[in-house]
């Protein structure tokens, strides 16, 4: 009997010292390492590797067959999807120790990493963010951002609901299903508050 305000199942395992938020929902064959911090509300799906030092935040939505390894922090309703890939070091050899040499990567505020992207460590992702699957990621993504490819480059803007912005003259567009206005200048992305 599960005696947590969250949910384990039972082939997953949790580490003594893992902090986990109310809500939090992680399932099959998991394993979530003891200086690992989940907040609340957080989803994790079958076969996914929490390591020591990752910070997952509010409502990250982590879907099956990944692994978030140490230097890795994700803000608040993060999607990861399938099989998605992050790594934390440059330069990898066998015979050489770089444990000490781990670079970091922030996944900002409602970015979504599509299946089967690989994020490079080192390369900052900015909120909301729209990484498609299949995507190689070698350098850091602006916000609201939209990029595809490898390596993977920029083709548009997303709204925060997930929906490619169109911008006219004025370089505005509205999200066709929030109706919330945005603003390209320089570019970058702002949405504009509600009057």
């Amino acid at each position: 009997m599960n005696q947590h305000p969250y949910f384990v199942h039972e082939s997953a395992i949790v580490d003594e010292g893992a902090q986990i938020g109310a809500n939090t929902q992680i399932w099959h064959f998991c394993h979530i390492m003891s200086k690992a911090i989940l907040g609340e509300s957080c989803k994790l799906g079958q076969n996914v590797f929490v390591a020591n030092g990752v910070v997952l935040g509010n409502n990250v939505k982590v879907q099956n067959n990944v692994s978030i390894y140490e230097g890795v922090i994700c803000e608040d309703d993060v999607f990861l999807g399938p099989s998605m890939v992050f790594t934390n070091v440059i330069n990898p050899r066998s015979a050489v120790n770089r444990r000490g040499s781990y670079l970091h990567t922030r996944v900002g505020k409602g970015a979504t990493i599509g299946a089967n992207a690989t994020i490079v460590c080192g390369n900052d992702i900015a909120p909301y963010a729209f990484i498609g699957a299949g995507s190689v990621v070698t350098s850091s993504i602006p916000a609201y951002a939209l990029v595809v490819g490898n390596p993977a480059r920029q083709i548009g803007w997303m709204s925060e609901y997930g929906h490619r912005l169109i911008f006219d003259e004025q370089n505005q567009a509205i999200c066709p299903e929030s109706n919330e206005m945005y603003q390209l200048t320089n570019n970058i992305v702002s949405k504009l508050e509600s009057a």
